[in-house]
């Protein structure tokens, strides 16, 4: 009996250790290659005391640019950009600034759930078996937990309360594949069934819409250039651009947006301040104003893509259907372009 309790106890500590070890914010995958872009996934394990997170912010150190965070529904983003402490190749432009700083905000996780934050980025210019530090603040209304504390070089980060995630850089071949720009930006529901698994699909039943790339007419509204960025494989969330000319005497307005390639699809705008860029869902739809053309395009006002199934490949296309209050619905097929197109 005395036996069977110490292994009940023995057990009990163990699980405990096991759940401190898990409790605090870390990444999903611990090492990157370098040179590689990648997708730095945060586990956000708990909330605060009890309160649920309502605002996670990440900053980024030296070395881990060119980041773009995905979007998360119920969350408003914000990207702060600085300037890096080095020059940086990308794709053969020299950048000197980008995103230094990723807030989603205005969230709602309770503590009795678990979620990840994502961060697009490239480990650029950092030896191998170096470590880099992502310091988080996790607010939960007027409470805040910050997982900051960094072990000195060549410390044991152990036993830290609260230590920053950090990302491991290892040396190996690069696997920086091409991918897109999170809806544009320079800083990324219901389930939709997907009958092949593939985007550029002849979905039975759909009404037939022009090829990729032609303009298509409904009532007074022309809707013409749909493009799409390729993504990073793995990615759920994506970005749509078009645009559309209103040669009537009668405002229209973009209601909403579907497509058989993605869970949901919704309509956002990009606003940069005081350089801070704010990215929000457009709920209420999109106005196009009798006589005036509405362009989306990254940067500014347009479609996110979430839980899509396959990530888009250049060269491959993604059909939509648009819904507009007087015009109706409007099938239209967006070409699927590199990162660096349009």
């Amino acid at each position: 009996m005395k036996t069977m309790q110490t292994f009940a106890l023995a057990a009990l500590f163990s699980a405990t250790a096991i759940g401190g070890a898990e409790a605090h914010v870390t990444f999903l995958d611990k090492e990157a290659t370098q040179e590689s872009t990648i997708l730095a996934t945060l586990q956000l394990p708990h909330g605060c005391d009890g309160k649920a997170t309502t605002e996670v912010r990440v900053k980024l150190p030296e070395g881990f640019v060119f980041a773009k965070p995905q979007p998360k529904a119920g969350w408003e983003l914000e990207v702060v950009k600085g300037d890096y402490q080095k020059t940086y190749d990308n794709h053969g432009d020299k950048v000197k600034a980008g995103a230094v700083e990723i807030r989603w905000k205005n969230g709602n996780l309770s503590d009795d759930f678990y979620d990840t934050f994502v961060i697009q980025g490239k480990v650029s210019g950092i030896e191998a078996g170096t470590s880099l530090a992502f310091p988080v603040t996790q607010m939960c209304g007027d409470t805040v937990q910050a997982w900051d504390q960094v072990a000195k070089e060549g410390g044991d980060a152990h036993g830290m309360k609260s230590p920053a995630p950090l990302l491991k850089v290892v040396a190996g071949e690069s696997h920086d594949h091409e991918h897109g720009d999170m809806a544009g930006m320079d800083m990324t529901g219901k389930t939709g069934m997907d009958m092949t698994g593939k985007t550029g699909m002849d979905m039975s039943g759909m009404a037939a819409a022009a090829p990729a790339g032609e303009t298509v007419k409904a009532g007074d509204l022309e809707v013409s250039g749909g493009f799409a960025k390729a993504m990073l494989p793995g990615q759920p969330v994506g970005g749509g651009f078009f645009t559309v000319k209103n040669n009537g005497k009668t405002d229209d307005r973009l209601l909403s947006v579907t497509s058989p390639v993605a869970g949901e699809v919704q309509l956002h705008e990009m606003v940069t301040k005081d350089n801070v860029m704010r990215m929000r869902q457009l709920k209420d739809g999109i106005t196009v104003a009798a006589g005036q053309t509405v362009k989306l395009e990254p940067g500014n006002l347009h479609l996110m893509f979430q839980k899509v199934k396959t990530p888009f490949k250049q060269g491959d296309t993604v059909p939509v259907t648009l819904t507009f209050e007087k015009a109706g619905k409007v099938d239209l097929v967006l070409q699927v372009l590199s990162a660096q197109g349009k």
